[in-house]
């Protein structure tokens, strides 16, 4: 059927379900549905009566499965309405009658329209294929184990439709179970193209209907030879989502470019009273050594901190890029409004007190006035930004000014505080701190485009409580991972999707089994709580980009090694099988008693030259491709010792042109400490105290070199 004939002949079905006032559709529509586009189903033909039930299952073949038809029951299964493996006039009949006195005794007020005759499939895999509409990515396609049981084992993966042939085909290796479709206990494996075609399918009817709120082809029975739906259900929406207003996206790197490289800046309720927050930010903007011009504005006040004070925003003179609002809620819509007839771009909305406390409409009122005057706002209800490049920090929090590769951004004011505790101690250079608050206009989208482009950040790391516009976060997602990787940490992990659902993939799209799928499909690395996502930004710019696989550990003490070990397999890495040429090679530097392979276990005893013969074979070798150490603490070779010869080994070799990601535990007394700074500071991710940590970040650059198309 012509892409066009079939849209319209979709279109009419879905049109007349609407006039009914129905949103479920019966099993004879569904299979109009499928037919149109090519969703492979069972023969099948609508009973209105025993008789015709009788007749129908005498035109297939074998036994057939019968099932109620009503537009009032979604759950046939749990209205007694399925029978399966029917076969023979008499029982046919039975059958009949027993289904429509299950389903009026489960629903007497259902509409019943007959009993469908379907022709049986044979045995297979039970899988199951749908599509829902998520409240933050739209429509979402979903694959996983089917049957009855599948809200039980909830074994399913999800992708923003619509999805190639190839992301479809993934989509059938990313269930826990995906051995079982390749064939397990002398089973042929099923048919993937057939399965995945099913899965593209679907996503194309969902993303040519947005009306189509779920869909369910469960069971679909996979065989060796196709794959097939046992049963379609299609649900339409009650409405139609409010659309959001969006910028393309030269638009938001224009208005970003002047938010975060400012020439002049605004603060509205700029103070000289010490411990008010507009005393605060005009202090750091000041101390901060912002070169731009700094304009305080106060009607109430002709001199703050030694600078002409302006009675109105209106007042100031020349060209602002930014107005910071240090002002109480209620006065905020007043001034955006002389902000946006000053034709001031964007609007930093430090205040509370707006729809974090209820105030919906205040809120919605800012927003109204600012897309009226072409005014981005940055909040409401955050502790401002900080770039550091422009030794910018228009914040009223304490200063930071460590220049480096990493931005980093934070939903919640309290997250954004660890955030810079943590980079002031570990002396993680930034480029960017960023508070986002209750998202009004600016979220993570917008500044995921700007730092994608921002030649001076080498890594985003972004803390997020939700997304307003998922799919706009997932495209600038797309776009940036190939250059740089994006860490998030997202809140509220297990938050299950409440939401009452009328099919199976509507029940298993739990909030954040969405959010952790497509997350992955945007190449994004997820992690699992606060201080990995900021020990992940951290890493990352200074990890080299591993060139294959091949991971060796070498370790002073055999404990370490075997932790080790489960890390990098926790990490989803792999170590190398050793060859025998190289084990050989190992075996020179290495005591009897110590034991070669992978890990690598030089012992605890052995001195200096030990490590550095070691670690310079692993870094020469094209073969291995990242080296995690594994030191003990002893005074053969004391921990600085251990620290400043293999700072030095990286570095020769990286002179030369070697560079492979060097990662490092170290167990010993609280020196280890000192040479993990050490370290740190000179390219060797290290760590005292533990042997998780170091491989887990080297898993996540891992996963963003795979990602950006890096790493095969």
């Amino acid at each position: 059927m012509l892409a066009e004939d079939r849209v319209q002949k979709v279109r009419g079905l879905l049109d007349a379900v609407r006039a009914e006032g129905r949103t479920a559709l019966t099993a004879p529509e569904g299979k109009v549905i499928a037919d149109a586009y090519g969703i492979a189903v069972p023969g099948e033909e609508l009973a209105k009566d025993a008789d015709e039930a009788v007749a129908f299952a005498a035109r297939f073949d074998g036994p057939v499965v019968m099932k109620i038809v009503s537009p009032d029951i979604l759950h046939k299964t749990d209205a007694g309405g399925v029978i399966v493996g029917v076969e023979g006039g008499e029982d046919v009949r039975a059958a009949f009658h027993k289904i429509i006195e299950n389903a009026r005794a489960y629903a007497p007020q259902a509409r019943i329209e007959g009993v469908q005759v379907q022709e049986l499939l044979p045995q297979g895999q039970e899988v199951i294929v749908g599509a829902v509409t998520d409240p933050t990515f739209g429509k979402v396609v979903a694959f996983g184990l089917g049957g009855v049981l599948v809200e039980v084992l909830k074994d399913v993966t999800f992708r923003l439709a619509p999805v190639d042939a190839d992301e479809a085909e993934s989509m059938l290796d990313s269930i826990r179970a995906a051995e079982i479709l390749r064939g397990v206990r002398g089973r042929q494996p099923v048919h993937r193209a057939a399965l995945a075609e099913q899965i593209r399918r679907v996503s194309e009817l969902v993303t040519d209907f947005p009306e189509i709120a779920e869909v369910d082809l469960n069971p679909v029975i996979a065989t060796a030879q196709s794959a097939v739906a046992a049963d379609i259900r299609v649900i339409l929406a009650e409405g139609t989502p409010k659309k959001r207003r969006t910028y393309g996206r030269e638009e938001i790197l224009v208005s970003m470019r002047r938010l975060m490289e400012p020439r002049s800046i605004a603060v509205i309720g700029a103070s000289n009273e010490a411990g008010k927050i507009g005393n605060s930010v005009m202090r750091n903007l000041i101390d901060g050594g912002f070169s731009g011009e700094i304009h305080p504005v106060n009607p109430k006040s002709d001199d703050i901190l030694g600078r002409k004070a302006y009675k109105t925003v209106t007042d100031v003179p020349g060209d602002v890029d930014v107005a910071v609002f240090a002002i109480p809620a209620k006065f905020v819509a007043s001034a955006l409004k002389e902000v946006g007839r000053k034709g001031i771009p964007n609007a930093v909305l430090i205040p509370s007190g707006f729809a974090e406390t209820g105030e919906h409409e205040m809120q919605d009122e800012i927003v109204s006035i600012a897309e009226e005057h072409g005014v981005r706002l940055l909040g409401p209800n955050i502790y401002g930004y900080y770039a550091t490049w422009q030794d910018l920090c228009a914040t009223f929090c304490t200063p930071y000014d460590v220049k480096g590769g990493v931005a980093l951004t934070s939903q919640s004011g309290g997250i954004g505080m660890a955030i810079l505790g943590f980079a002031r101690t570990t002396r993680t250079g930034v480029s960017a701190i960023v508070g986002l608050g209750n998202k009004s206009d600016i979220d993570e989208d917008d500044l995921l485009t700007w730092f994608g482009e921002d030649p001076h950040t080498e890594c985003i790391a972004m803390h997020l409580e939700d997304l307003k516009d998922g799919r706009a976060f997932f495209d600038a997602a797309r776009a940036t991972v190939p250059k740089k990787p994006v860490v998030v940490l997202k809140a509220g992990r297990t938050a299950a999707g409440a939401k009452a659902a009328g099919s199976h993939t509507g029940a298993l799209a739990g909030d954040d089994a969405v959010y952790d799928d497509i997350l992955r499909q945007a190449g994004v690395i997820r992690a699992p709580g606060l201080n990995d996502m900021l020990e992940y930004a951290r890493a990352l710019p200074v990890l080299p980009t591993p060139q294959g696989d091949n991971i060796v550990i070498i370790t002073g003490a055999g404990g370490s090694g075997v932790l080790l070990s489960d890390a990098v397999t926790d990490s989803g890495l792999s170590l190398m099988e050793i060859p025998d040429d190289l084990d050989a090679s190992f075996r020179e530097f290495i005591p009897p008693f110590g034991a070669a392979g992978n890990p690598v276990d030089i012992t605890g005893g052995e001195p200096p030259s030990t490590y550095e013969a070691t670690i310079r074979l692993g870094l020469e070798d094209p073969r291995i491709h990242a080296l995690v150490l594994g030191y003990w603490h002893t005074i053969v070779t004391p921990p600085m010792v251990f620290a400043e010869l293999t700072a030095r080994v990286v570095a020769e070799f990286r002179e030369r042109g070697i560079e492979k990601p060097v990662v490092a535990s170290l167990a010993g007394d609280t020196e280890v400490e000192e040479a993990c700074a050490y370290l740190y500071e000179r390219g060797v991710v290290a760590y005292p105290y533990t042997t998780e940590k170091p491989v887990q970040v080297l898993g996540a650059k891992y996963r963003w070199a795979r990602a950006a198309g890096l790493l095969t």
